[in-house]
């Protein structure tokens, strides 16, 4: 039997019109049942979505502020606006309210330390126990209500 011979021009041809025709047989046929693939995606994007939602939010507020009638507020009100979230449970290492092993060696060492603490922070507490509208009045009223809770 005889060769052929076909030329490399040949050969070239001979792939280009298979790779076109794989291109326009093929690829239509392969995108068959993708129509909807777009529709499942969003549908498995929002079921994904709701899985990873946290479970509760935690929303941050400033407390109302009492009345606004321009007198200071009592020690026992700034107390129960200000002071109470932290000093009434013993929150981040706060002394509790009322407990004198805790109070003493704070106590000894005078209102005005007490009064200085507040006012600038100590530790977890922020500058004037995070009320920042607190008066130096109303600081030293509830300091003054916090010494009296724990004698």
């Amino acid at each position: 039997m005889a060769q052929t011979k076909f030329s490399s021009r040949t050969i070239l041809v001979i792939t280009i019109v298979i790779a076109v025709l794989l291109i326009v047989v093929i690829w239509p046929l392969s995108m068959i049942g993708k129509g909807s693939s777009e529709t499942r995606s969003d549908t498995y994007a929002d079921e994904v979505y709701v899985r990873i939602l946290p479970v509760a939010k935690l929303e941050l507020a400033k407390a109302p502020a009492a009345a606004a009638d321009g007198q200071p507020r009592d020690g026992a009100t700034v107390y129960k606006s200000v002071c109470m979230a932290c000093h009434g449970t013993g929150v981040a290492g706060a002394p509790k309210a009322g407990d004198k092993a805790a109070w003493g060696p704070r106590i000894a060492t005078g209102s005005d330390a007490l009064i200085v603490s507040v006012t600038n922070g100590k530790g977890a507490m922020p500058p004037k126990g995070g009320g920042a509208d607190l008066t130096e009045e109303e600081i030293k009223a509830a300091v003054e209500h916090l010494v009296g809770l724990a004698q």
